[in-house]
């Protein structure tokens, strides 16, 4: 029986022209469709998270919610003696009435002067929800730069919530831009060292390219079921240009190593054919684990892992789809014109261009040496420098990256680090939401200017107070009251910790919790500190779904129970020891200079989960190919030994690089400026490099060598006979 992958490739080669027609009409369909409905964008509501967002949505009901601030700071021109009082005056209030003639703001507070006198700050709180503020902060930042024009004796700036927030969505363009030139250059080298022709080098790009292009597409679609939070689409190019390169190398390869065995005696469709038997339903499995491990994101119940998920299941499956359907076309049309070519150089009395089939080149060859000869002790090397890598992790830090992580070339952030030098209160904040019958609004008050002045009191570990002015805010009809606490420390450091700590385990207990009436804190430190809690908490079953993911998608294809449990141990131990390295590099301050980054003593909470789905969804492409090429071969007759060394030494070159475009792809993502980017790229890039390199050609053989026939408990595969991977196609039946 035909398997699907062979019957559309064989319509594929046989209608070429409209296969290709029909591939680019479905990219555009789906990109006009996405415009057309148009993006949905993740709203505040969306991010609440934990006990703080449990407090946010309270303070909403009120109309209390955080809203968009802006703050318009003057200072001292740089190389001037002091602040002139008066210029910084008039520029103050000249920036307050301009900005209150602007529709975007619902507010604008009096000029207020820092406690040293160097600066003087104007307030200005936009109209709308909190992530919009970006949306809108445009005209406020003009109105800026003409008070700073207007008044040259002092220096005018802005900062704020959306200024940050719309300079980090420049900076990520442009980063985005910048890894496409880094990318796509390497990728298309490779792929000409790989293949030795140009068109062969182009068509993975190309289908890589236009697949992406199809995937924001439908990932607008997809927006209104699971709301975009901004990073979609640059998983959407992360996962797109690797997976996309990847399975377009698989088939490629494969249909090379055929057209080279048959030596001529078959048809381009016919070549084909052979490839999508073999490499075509391989291509659909691994994107499947892709797609599906992808699909545990979900479970962490958060919007940005939603979105993630989604980005990479779309661009997986149309990157699958484009190598099923336009692929074979390509090749078929590309083979034709090979024959033509040799049809032309025979009628000139030239000697044919014959292709060879390697089975794997000298370093690949060196590295089996010992696995063939010693696999225990290659195992146990291997598996030990494995854990050494992986030693770092016992030390991991998981924080939410606050905002004074982000890098310094927005120019907005270094406005931000002379506001909060000047007004350390503005660092943070603590939130106290209460929500009651208004008749107990007396209560509630008392209540809270009663934990005002117990946190007043409070004093870190240095000595420093934790806590400065507060604010009591209630709703019009009584029944939310919001108590503002300023906190002079970033909402990450140890103190504004040690304060949400003890506000929410001593002082809300023995105040406004003795009322009985319900009580959440928020803030910037709570939303820093209930993030990687929640993401901690997610974690095991996230994981533990993953495992079994893993486990039973290995089984399925190989029909395996040890397969499956090699599968899911490998898995692990590249995971762990690409987070170890992680830790190593991007928790201490050694590899600042060469990664051009500023350590935060820690990794960004969102990391590790997104390491381990990712990493073990791309792992299936080279488990999946790599171990099909060694079932291929015992099939065949040959004993499992045979089968692991020449499985292996057949598919080490195409692996070999599909890593090498990956890791590029991947480690592309270093250059960029956002902390969590930075260090998703370089986790990804040292996983797969480790995944290719020592799990695929020294752990994986030596495990199987070990193992022998027990590979393949509880099935049997020896003879000839039906395959779930590879449904044989003979050369003779084609023939």
């Amino acid at each position: 029986m035909t398997n699907p992958s062979v019957k559309m490739a064989r319509w594929s080669a046989g209608h070429p022209w409209r296969a290709i027609a029909a591939w680019f009409l479905f990219v555009i369909m789906c990109l006009g469709i996405g415009i057309a409905a148009g993006g949905n964008a993740a709203t505040s509501a969306d991010f609440r998270i934990g006990e703080a967002g449990r407090a946010e949505a309270m303070a909403a009901e009120g109309g209390l919610q955080q809203k968009p601030v802006e703050h318009v700071l003057i200072t001292a021109r740089p190389g001037a003696a002091g602040l002139d009082a008066s210029a910084a005056d008039a520029a103050a209030r000249d920036a307050a009435s301009r900005m209150k003639r602007l529709p975007e703001v619902e507010s604008v507070s009096a000029p207020i002067r820092s406690g040293d006198g160097t600066s003087v700050r104007v307030e200005v709180t936009l109209r709308g929800p909190e992530l919009e503020g970006r949306k809108h902060v445009g005209p406020l930042l003009a109105q800026t730069a003409q008070v700073g024009a207007a008044h040259p004796g002092v220096r005018v700036e802005e900062t704020g919530g959306p200024s940050i927030s719309k300079g980090i969505e420049k900076l990520r363009g442009e980063d985005l831009s910048r890894t496409e030139v880094i990318a796509l250059p390497i990728t298309l080298i490779t792929l000409l060292v790989v293949f030795g022709s140009v068109s062969l080098a182009v068509v993975p790009i190309l289908l890589a390219l236009t697949s992406i292009t199809a995937a924001v597409g439908l990932s607008m679609l997809a927006s209104h079921v699971f709301p975009d939070a901004g990073v979609s689409a640059s998983m959407i190019l992360l996962i797109g240009m690797a997976v996309g390169v990847d399975y377009t190398l698989f088939y490629l390869k494969r249909e090379r190593e055929e057209r080279a065995r048959s030596g001529g005696r078959l048809s381009p469709r016919a070549v084909v054919e052979l490839a999508a038997a073999t490499s075509g339903r391989a291509v659909v499995l691994s994107g499947l684990a892709v797609a599906v491990s992808s699909a545990t994101l979900y479970l962490a119940d958060d919007v940005i892992f939603s979105s993630i998920a989604t980005g990479a299941i779309v661009v997986t499956l149309v990157a699958v789809v484009s190598s099923l359907t336009v692929l074979p076309a390509l090749l078929a049309k590309l083979g034709q014109w090979a024959e033509r070519r040799a049809a032309r150089r025979a009628r000139r009395g030239k000697p044919a261009r014959r292709l060879r089939m390697r089975d794997g080149g000298r370093i690949t060859t060196a590295m089996l040496r010992p696995v063939e000869r010693r696999p225990a002790v290659t195992l146990i090397v291997g598996v030990l420098v494995m854990l050494a890598l992986a030693a770092p992790l016992l030390n991991l830090n998981l924080t939410d990256m606050g905002r004074e992580s982000h890098p310094r070339d927005i120019p907005a952030m270094r406005t931000y680090d002379r506001l909060n030098a000047a007004f350390p209160e503005l660092k943070a904040m603590h939130q106290v939401v209460v929500r009651a019958d208004p008749g107990q609004a007396d209560e509630v008050a008392a209540a809270l200017r009663d934990l005002a002045a117990r946190a007043a009191d409070d004093r870190g570990p240095s000595g420093a107070r934790l806590t400065g002015a507060s604010e009591l805010r209630a709703s019009p009809d009584g029944r939310i009251s919001v108590l503002e606490l300023a906190v002079p420390h970033y909402g990450s450091t140890d103190e504004a910790r040690t304060s949400l700590t003890t506000i929410r385990g001593e002082h809300v207990p023995a105040t406004v919790g003795r009322l009985g009436v319900e009580t959440a804190v928020t803030g910037d430190v709570a939303r820093y500190t209930d993030y990687p809690e929640h993401q901690k908490d997610k974690l095991p079953m996230i994981i533990g779904s993953l495992l079994l993911v893993t486990f039973a998608m290995t089984v399925w294809a190989f029909r395996s129970v040890a397969l499956g449990l090699v599968g899911v141990l490998l898995n692990l131990l590249s995971a762990g020891a690409a987070l170890g390295l992680l830790t190593l590099v991007f928790q201490g301050t050694w590899a600042e200079g060469a990664l051009d980054f500023t350590s935060t003593g820690s990794i960004g909470s969102r990391v590790p989960l997104f390491l381990f789905v990712i990493l073990f969804g791309l792992s299936m492409d080279y488990q999946v190919f790599v171990i099909s090429r060694i079932r291929e071969a015992v099939l065949a007759g040959a004993s499992t030994r045979e089968a692991v060394l020449g499985g292996i030494r057949r598919s080490a070159g195409v692996v070999t690089s599909a890593a090498f475009v990956m890791v590029t792809v991947f480690a592309s993502f270093v250059a960029l400026h956002i902390m969590e980017m930075k260090q998703m790229g370089f986790a990804l890039a040292v996983a797969v490099l480790l995944d290719a390199v020592v799990i695929r050609i020294v752990i994986l053989p030596s495990l199987m060598l070990l193992l022998g026939d027990r590979c393949w408990w509880p099935s049997r595969p020896s003879g000839r006979g039906h395959d779930p991977v590879v449904t044989g196609l003979s050369l003779e039946k084609v023939v």
